[in-house]
């Protein structure tokens, strides 16, 4: 199949249980919570993303007509070379990259060297022999996928409060402060939380602190 791809980049993972990892950022364009455009915004199911997935234009996107090439793509942009300690990792993420994201390319990946995890919404079912899935739940959309490595709820969203996935397969529990004009306010609220409920751990967007891709 081709791929529809935002960019793709090497930086450090900002949040979640794999934070200040370096990674190589897959980024797939498209997303099936919402159209990307801030015309859609108040109408979409997910209406508070602060992600651009839309398009092709950013750096290493493209059209890429084979997983190899896109595997190809993913390589050239991690530096240096494959070792036991300082081992390539590629997170998958978008929009959501599980409408692109096939076992073609996870294998072509793992057979390069590559960690390979996916980023996703949890409203469809991965391929299998992911090394790692976080799920970040959206109210309002089924979340057929209630197992993984990660679940990273932004929080607070009304209709999907943390309560309702703490008995789901997941290894790690994070609460991510949702963005906006009340960060600070959102940012005590799930720092409370978490002290109360320890289940959860609390996630900071440090590529947005550090300002860093």
């Amino acid at each position: 199949m081709a791929y529809a791809v935002k960019e793709i980049y090497y930086t450090l993972q900002g949040e979640g249980h794999m934070t200040g990892r370096p990674a190589v950022f897959l980024r797939f364009a498209g997303c099936n919570l919402w159209s990307g455009h801030e015309r859609d915004r108040a109408s979409a199911i997910c209406q508070f993303c602060d992600t651009d997935f839309v398009g092709m234009d950013g750096k290493g996107g493209g059209r890429f007509a084979t997983s190899k090439d896109l595997a190809d793509a993913v390589c050239a942009a991690w530096p240096g070379t494959v070792t036991s300690r300082a081992k390539p990792y590629v997170v998958c993420t978008g929009g959501e990259p599980l409408l692109q994201l096939d076992s073609d390319l996870v294998e072509l990946l793992q057979s390069s060297g590559f960690e390979v995890a996916v980023e996703t919404n949890g409203t469809l079912i991965p391929p299998e022999g992911l090394d790692w899935i976080c799920v970040s739940p959206k109210a309002g959309a089924p979340l057929l996928l209630q197992y993984g490595h990660e679940l990273k709820l932004v929080f607070p969203q009304t209709n999907a409060l943390p309560r309702e996935f703490e008995a789901m397969e997941f290894e790690h529990f994070f609460l991510q402060p949702m963005d906006g004009p009340e960060l600070a306010a959102n940012t005590q609220a799930a720092l409370a939380y978490c002290l109360e409920h320890p289940q959860w751990r609390l996630s900071i967007q440090t590529h947005k602190v550090l300002d860093i891709p």
